[in-house]
């Protein structure tokens, strides 16, 4: 659908440069999802994933050895990006020296190589019980009182180390985020998560 160069705004990497590649084609639905036009895959052109990984190479401007000390981030999201083979794309980008990270819900099955897995599951269509244990980042969206208890069934499947997140849905996040941080607070294994791009209006 798209691809541009900016700063991770949510979760571990928050803050920090990453190219986007973003999919088309999304079986979930979420009803506050933000990118919406994502969702019919047969409204964005099929893309090569030479020309794919050839703009991502062109548009990061890290020399050949700081990408070998601190390889640029390829974030592949979407849409849902594993609704798509992803061996490919992200073998490619790896040769091309990047570091590849997946946004997901978890409702397809996994394939490509990734060394930092975002799982954010969804009520609308829930995870695979195979991506679960593999998520580097539980991601999850409160947008009432009652998404803390359903997140809480999916941290206990993660593997040790996962990060836990609570992050605000956009639309309710004045009347969610205080009652995320009281909750934090109380279970101080989550971490808050924050749409940053949106306050500092960027991609």
């Amino acid at each position: 659908m798209e691809v541009f160069y900016t700063l991770q705004g949510e979760g571990r990497y928050q803050g920090q440069a990453a190219y986007f590649i973003r999919l088309g084609g999304c079986d979930v639905g979420c009803v506050w999802c933000d990118v919406k036009e994502s969702w019919d895959v047969n409204a964005h052109p099929k893309i090569s994933v030479e020309k794919i990984v050839a703009g991502a190479v062109e548009s990061v401007p890290v020399n050949n050895e700081h990408r070998l000390h601190h390889p640029p981030i390829a974030v592949i999201t979407g849409g849902e990006p594993l609704l798509h083979p992803l061996d490919e794309l992200t073998s490619s980008l790896k040769k091309s020296g990047f570091r590849t990270h997946l946004e997901t819900s978890g409702s397809s099955p996994l394939s490509g190589d990734f060394d930092w897995i975002c799982l954010s599951p969804k009520k609308f269509k829930a995870p695979l019980p195979e991506v679960i244990p593999v998520a580097d980042e539980l991601k999850i969206i409160i947008y009432n009182k009652s998404d803390f208890a359903w997140g809480e069934q999916y941290a206990a499947q993660t593997k040790p180390g996962c990060r836990l997140y609570l992050q605000p849905e956009w639309s309710k996040a004045a009347v969610v985020t205080p009652m995320i941080i009281d909750y934090i607070k109380a279970h101080p294994q989550w971490q808050l998560s924050l749409q940053v791009h949106k306050y500092v209006h960027i991609p």
